[in-house]
């Protein structure tokens, strides 16, 4: 398993305060049928950081004019919208919400040079409120194929409080590569062409890379 390079500081933290916890309460607590219960408590969370924080190998699916999801999770919103910060248009909006048992790596959608990229500080709502997609701390990013422009925000959430993101205005990315890292439970909101063919719907689960959103059209 490989652990995600921007997440080994998050998990020593995690390590060194599980650690002597779980090390107290075996030493201190004489009575087995109560200390070894409470000890794995701390000791769980030092091995569910490895596993939240892992990278999957993925093989990107589609063909060069699909885009795929950039994270793992629900689908949870599919509509219409007008986008104000970068595209300036009427596009279609797909948001995939993670929870804490989701990869929360992100990854590349589509093939293309990175057009924009803005951080925004901001608040710590539920990452599936739609408000969220404003008012929370997030990274927006926009990314241009030869079959149109894909602009994505990496969302924070209440707990997730570092966004990590790779995008330099101006580099050529290749899909299925990495594009960055929500720490915890949040949300990526894509927006897409308004003539896009959307793939997907409200409720489905998606994988990144291997789950094709939309298809774009020239």
């Amino acid at each position: 398993m490989i652990i995600h390079k921007d997440c080994y500081g998050t998990i020593l933290k995690m390590w060194l305060v599980c650690a002597p916890v779980a090390y107290l309460l075996l030493r201190f607590i004489p009575y087995p049928f109560i200390s070894y219960p409470l000890a794995t408590i701390p000791l769980t969370l030092m091995g569910f950081s490895l596993f939240f924080f892992r990278v999957p190998s993925r093989i990107t699916a589609g063909a060069e004019n699909a885009v795929t999801s950039v994270a793992d999770g629900k689908v949870v919103v599919v509509e219409k919208v007008f986008e104000s910060e970068h595209l300036n248009s009427e596009c279609l909006q797909v948001s995939v919400y993670m929870d804490f048992f989701n990869v929360h790596v992100n990854f590349w959608p589509i093939s293309g040079e990175v057009t924009y990229y803005k951080y925004h500080p901001g608040k710590y709502m539920l990452a599936f409120l739609p408000k969220a997609s404003e008012l929370n701390e997030h990274s927006s990013i926009g990314i241009r194929s030869p079959y149109g422009e894909v602009f994505f925000k990496q969302l924070a959430g209440t707990f997730a409080r570092r966004i990590v993101s790779y995008a330099t205005p101006g580099n050529e990315e290749l899909k299925g590569d990495q594009c960055g890292i929500i720490k915890f439970g949040s949300r990526i909101d894509m927006y897409l062409p308004l003539d896009a063919d959307v793939k997907v719907k409200v409720g489905d689960y998606v994988k990144a890379c291997e789950s094709v959103i939309a298809e774009l059209h020239k």
